[in-house]
């Protein structure tokens, strides 16, 4: 049974946890000042908090409105610039392009129809030499390389460990 992450939210502040150990070491090397980054399926903002304390703009989208309340709520407080939209990953459009897309551990998640289609989606979404972060299941990820390899633009591998593939547009 899937997890209903809007009842987790709201009975549980930070409930699941500390960012993205794979996310902060990217972002800890990354040279482009004031990105534009989407986190798809951030949930109460773990990435999406952090990364925005370094001085990036960041949307986060996901389906749960106390996870996208509790992450504008903490921007808040320390005056982040994020914005956040409740939307369902698979019928969502970002209005425009973004350096970096996040998506950790959202996409196993879905269909696995689904998950290409909204990959395929994402991908025209993202600046020249802008780059996608994906978390997931390593079961996914043969699938993730064959819609990169389909691609009318090429990418380029930063990171493809256990559960991680980075990509950057060529």
């Amino acid at each position: 049974m899937p997890t209903d992450y809007e009842q987790l939210y709201r009975e549980s502040r930070k409930a699941l946890g500390e960012p993205t150990r794979a996310f902060e070491d990217f972002f800890d090397h990354y040279p482009k000042p004031r990105a534009l980054v989407l986190d798809i399926g951030c949930g109460q903002g773990r990435d999406a908090l952090f990364i925005a304390r370094l001085g990036h703009h960041v949307t986060g989208i996901d389906q749960s409105p106390s996870g996208i309340a509790d992450m504008l709520g903490d921007a808040a407080a320390e005056n982040l610039d994020i914005e956040g939209e409740v939307a369902d990953v698979r019928v969502y459009r970002p209005a425009g392009t973004y350096d970096v897309i996040v998506i950790d551990r959202t996409l196993h998640m879905l269909r696995a129809e689904d998950r290409i289609a909204v990959l395929q989606t994402l991908l025209r979404h993202i600046g020249d030499n802008g780059c996608i972060l994906i978390a997931d299941e390593n079961r996914n990820m043969p699938a993730f390389k064959i819609v990169f390899e389909a691609d009318e633009r090429g990418w380029a591998v930063i990171v493809e460990k256990s559960g991680t593939l980075f990509l950057q547009c060529q």
